[in-house]
């Protein structure tokens, strides 16, 4: 089978690779359809991962279909599935809790195993979740907005919340911004980029918004007068703009960390206990979350047409993925077409 594998940082071959293994009992064997750039592979492809061991084939954002199932499996061949890319061990104290996402133990595929840059993947048939209602492209985008709906139901379940602040306009701070503006919050966007934010104005009607230069807190003290948002999120994978988010938190407010540094995260105590501010960590998302995020996209609530911005194959992601980790104009989310629709 074809595979799109990075070799070494700043390294991406496409090279024919053994089919994989024989299945075990509950496992099942996927033609890859469509995969999304996360902003992790863009990471790993350019050694900024701190959790990564090389070569590695990419790729955690998959709709497949079924080709075949192992002793127990009673998928039909042919389904068009989203594939929930954590592999959880079932038994640690997070898995026992029903908060695999969290797994002490958890593979990511594509980061701490292989991933869908290639033509056929196996999981666990419980990784699998139907697709009714998307296109194969469409199903494609459900991992990525899982992260952000995650993150709105952490959020909205620490407050009452009527403001959302999301910092951070990429991919996932877009997808949390759907999320939270379903969720009934009056969503502002927060980035240092105005291209950013005229493309979330004009492809996805977020017409509230803050550019990040060094007026940002008096700019956030006159939307909100002087009394900070009920809930942020940030979005950004940046720890100073971690650290700063921290005071633009309404009192009795919370701050949603969607995205994980390896920095050291500081903050000034005063500050968060005189606001008596909960903290928050989000990490991947849920089956349930997965399952809001499908029928989402199936009803048209969440536009996958105006996410999915920049198209490939797998032949071409050689040459694709290391341009669009440079060149960042105009691109939401690119999307690697590898089999049928």
């Amino acid at each position: 089978m074809k595979a799109a594998i990075c070799i070494e940082p700043g390294r991406l071959e496409l090279v024919d690779r053994p089919q994989h293994k024989q299945l075990e009992p509950g496992e099942v064997r996927l033609s890859v359809s469509h995969v999304g750039i996360c902003g992790t592979d863009y990471h790993i492809f350019q050694g900024k991962h701190p959790f990564m061991t090389y070569p590695r084939i990419m790729g955690h954002e998959i709709s497949a279909r079924v080709m075949e199932g192992g002793t127990g499996v009673f998928a039909e061949k042919g389904t068009l599935a989203i594939v929930n890319p954590y592999i959880s061990c079932g038994h640690c104290i997070a898995c026992r809790k029903g908060k695999p996402n969290c797994c002490m133990r958890i593979e990511v595929l594509g980061v701490h195993r292989d991933g869908a840059f290639c033509e056929e993947i196996v999981v666990p048939q419980s990784n699998l979740y139907l697709a009714d209602g998307l296109t194969a492209e469409a199903a494609a985008t459900v991992e990525f907005l899982a992260i952000g709906a995650h993150a709105v139901r952490r959020g909205i379940n620490t407050n009452d919340a009527e403001r959302a602040l999301v910092i951070g306009a990429g991919p996932i701070g877009l997808g949390t911004a759907l999320f939270a503006r379903i969720a009934g919050l009056d969503v502002t966007l927060l980035d240092t980029s105005a291209e950013r934010l005229s493309v979330a104005d004009q492809r996805f009607g977020f017409s509230r918004s803050i550019l990040g230069t060094s007026s940002v807190a008096s700019d956030i003290a006159d939307q909100t007068s002087g009394e900070g948002y009920d809930i942020v999120f940030d979005a950004t994978g940046n720890a100073a703009s971690m650290e700063s988010a921290f005071g633009f938190v309404a009192h009795g407010g919370s701050l949603i960390f969607v995205s994980v540094v390896k920095d050291q995260i500081r903050f000034s105590d005063p500050e968060f206990h005189k606001r008596e501010m909960c903290v928050v960590g989000s990490r991947n998302a849920t089956h349930a979350d997965f399952d809001y995020v499908r029928a989402a996209l199936a009803a048209g609530m969440v536009p996958s047409n105006l996410l999915i911005t920049h198209r490939t194959t797998l032949d071409r992601l050689p040459q694709d993925l290391p341009r669009w980790a440079l060149e960042k104009t105009g691109l939401i989310k690119a999307v690697v077409a590898i089999g049928e629709a």
